[in-house]
């Protein structure tokens, strides 16, 4: 059995406002700063041997503080990246709520598709593959990504379809813990958070 984190990255300040996916130049704010400092303090006793992250500013910048913790460096999978959100990256979730497309995507997220996007059927099947890669037995493994992406892992754990994502929350620096072997796993925790 191995123990893999699934770390999203801190918050920024667009988040809540802006639909910013893979848009570049997001950075953590002062408070995604001090999230990142308390999730390495949290970590810091988990014996990871393997940290990744997406490769987005943001989660580089809440990855490095873990990684220092640790004594491990940040090695970046393009499989944890955010969704491709094609059309709708930079736009305000307020210029969003009218567009009939937005509400399929947040009604049928197991078929819909943002305009010249990913959907996230597609992100599932690159964080799958990436936790594929870890179901043998070895030291602890943290995962550094996004929101969506790290439900469709959960979900996909839960057995539950992707249409049920918004039946979990994964808020800014929350961590929460599988346990996988070949052929299956389990979730440990949920969402779980260290003030800063």
């Amino acid at each position: 059995m191995r123990r893999v984190f699934l770390v999203r990255h801190a918050s920024h300040d667009r988040l809540g406002r802006i639909l910013c996916g893979r848009m570049p130049g997001v950075a953590l704010s002062a408070t995604g700063r001090a999230e990142a400092d308390a999730l390495a303090r949290r970590l810091a006793g988990s014996g990871a041997g393997t940290l990744l992250a997406s490769p987005r500013e943001r989660t580089a910048e809440t990855a490095a503080p873990i990684a220092a913790a640790l004594g491990l460096t940040v090695e970046t999978e393009p499989g944890l990246d955010e969704i491709d959100f094609g059309a709708w990256t930079g736009r305000s979730f307020d210029a969003l709520a009218d567009d009939p497309d937005w509400a399929a995507w947040n009604t049928a997220r197991a078929t819909a598709r943002p305009p010249e996007g990913e959907g996230m059927a597609e992100a599932q099947g690159r964080i799958l593959r990436i936790l594929d890669r870890f179901a043998e037995d070895g030291p602890p493994v943290i995962l550094v990504s996004h929101g969506d992406v790290i439900r469709a892992a959960l979900l996909k754990r839960l057995g539950l379809g992707l249409d049920a994502y918004d039946r979990i929350v994964v808020d800014p620096a929350s961590c929460s813990e599988l346990a996988l072997w070949p052929g299956g796993g389990r979730v440990v925790s949920l969402n779980e958070r260290t003030a800063p």
